[in-house]
């Protein structure tokens, strides 16, 4: 890592409802772990999950990666977006289908919320989607603000989701 930020860790949500869900997120690890001064350390297993917000659209298939970084917040989350424009996702309506979708959960133990970036992402604790496969990688994990992730997964019991069978060799 050539940056001159102590590298950080930082936790990345990805979701996929559109051409090959599956395919588009095993293709989100792969280019995230291509940014600069970004290594992938762990992924978790794909979710398959209900949409929320906007139910008429097919389900999604989800996962949450975590990388160590040189990047800052602002331009890890600025290097995401640049990932979604390049995967074609395209900002129609909230919570509209979409071929990709990467937010960043948490980096270290930043609390910040500012007109880009609200960190940790806001309502993380409050979805199974992004829940599951966070203590899948990272049991003990710590939402700043919040505490354990891990407490407010049953809370999330009647979200709909499945651990989909990995049909990928995990690094």
């Amino acid at each position: 890592m050539t940056n001159t930020t102590p590298p950080g860790y930082a936790f990345i949500a990805i979701g996929s409802n559109l051409a090959n869900p599956a395919q588009q997120v095993l293709n989100a690890f792969t280019a995230i772990a291509a940014l600069p001064d970004t290594a992938l350390c762990a992924r978790s297993s794909l979710y398959l999950t209900a949409p929320v917000g906007y139910a008429d659209q097919p389900d999604f298939i989800n996962a949450v990666t975590q990388v160590r970084t040189g990047l800052t917040p602002h331009q890890l989350l600025n290097a995401l977006l640049e990932i979604e424009h390049q995967f074609g996702r395209e900002r129609t309506f909230r919570n509209a289908p979409r071929v990709i979708d990467l937010d960043l959960l948490l980096y270290d133990d930043v609390q910040q919320h500012d007109a880009g970036l609200t960190l940790p992402h806001p309502r993380m604790h409050e979805r199974a989607f992004v829940l599951a496969p966070l203590t899948e990688i990272a049991p003990d994990i710590t939402i700043p603000g919040h505490g354990r992730a891990a407490d407010y997964l049953p809370a999330t019991h009647d979200q709909d989701l499945h651990r989909v069978e990995d049909n990928w060799q995990r690094q």
